[in-house]
């Protein structure tokens, strides 16, 4: 090769470092004395060639039609200065964003909410439509957020949930949430409330039947408008509100602590708490939507308690398991 390499800017972002090819290329231009003629680059490290130009650790002689080396030290202290200068402008940047958007700000806080003709409630369906309603009023939310969470939660739903509400608490607010017991027995659940917890979130126990409930800010309060939990009620009437509160609180004061309930976990599974439900003379339905399950699950924690008792009815199941109480 004669003629010299055509060689196309890099422009890579200030302060890139050299790749590994990069390195080596430099290593051998070293190694032949910090100076190579240009003919002598192949064409495979036309790339590394460029990198190392664009960062500045080889210089092109033009005059004598070579790639001379560049002392790191020097190259370093250029880089570095050209990085704290962007720091400094980046962190201008971000101290003037809230007053460049706080025209914006105002536009969106009084922005008209919808409302529901019928009283202040809007009903939305489908469950992407719901979280990303739910995401909007925990970014809105400054003092508190009150949650009960009945049955199991999916993992990609507490994904999503637990950088939002870390989010949330870090901004100062409280969050409080109610479990059934059967919750906290999902590895995931368990995991999510151990990290919100370390950030402040407190968790409490109750063994008892209640409805999925979320209030903002005391402000506005989200249901399950369906079954299924596909159409949400989102509240904003004051007189509805303080009653769901009123609800959540008395909840609250007799529900346990998570600490307690955690330990009374190893005795009291799920297939223990089916049959502890059947020998009080629950249907099946009825433990089912006690424990936050559905049928099937039941049927299916049903049917392997019948198998270990050897039961051939419900009645007699139930029968078997208050003796086996008693007996213990």
């Amino acid at each position: 090769m004669t003629a010299e390499p055509a060689v196309t800017p890099h422009h890579g972002p200030v302060g890139e470092e050299p790749d590994e090819a990069a390195r080596q290329l430099y290593l051998a231009v070293i190694a032949a004395g910090g100076r190579v003629p240009t003919a002598e680059v192949a064409d495979v490290d036309r790339d590394a060639l460029r990198q190392l130009i664009d960062i500045g650790l080889l210089m092109v002689n033009r005059m004598d039609r070579c790639y001379t080396a560049v002392s790191p030290r020097s190259v370093s202290d250029r880089l570095g200065a050209e990085l704290r200068s962007e720091a400094t402008r980046l962190l201008v940047r971000a101290e003037n964003l809230p007053g460049a958007l706080d025209g914006l700000t105002r536009a969106y806080d009084t922005m008209p909410r919808p409302t529901d003709r019928a009283g202040g409630a809007v009903h939305v369906e489908g469950h992407v439509h719901i979280r990303q309603r739910i995401s909007q009023l925990a970014s809105d939310c400054r003092s508190e957020v009150l949650t009960a969470q009945p049955g199991h939660r999916p993992a990609d739903t507490l994904q999503v949930a637990l950088l939002q509400d870390v989010q949330l608490l870090q901004r100062g607010c409280s969050l409080r949430t109610i479990y059934q017991p059967v919750a906290l027995a999902d590895p995931p659940v368990l995991a999510y409330a151990e990290e919100v917890t370390r950030h402040g979130s407190l968790i409490r126990v109750l063994d008892e039947p209640f409805q999925r409930l979320i209030v903002f800010d005391r402000s506005v309060a989200v249901i399950s408008a369906n079954d299924d939990n596909s159409t949400a009620a989102f509240i904003t009437d004051p007189a509805t509100i303080t009653y769901l509160v009123g609800t959540f609180e008395r909840d609250w004061a007799r529900a346990d602590t998570a600490g307690s309930a955690a330990g009374q976990a190893p005795a009291r599974t799920v297939p223990d708490r089916v049959g502890r439900l059947l020998a009080r003379g629950l249907t099946q339905r009825a433990v089912a939507t006690r424990l936050g399950l559905s049928e099937r699950t039941v049927a299916a924690h049903i049917s392997r308690l019948r198998d270990r008792y050897g039961a051939q009815t419900l009645f007699q199941l139930g029968w078997l398991m208050r003796g086996a109480r008693d007996d213990r």
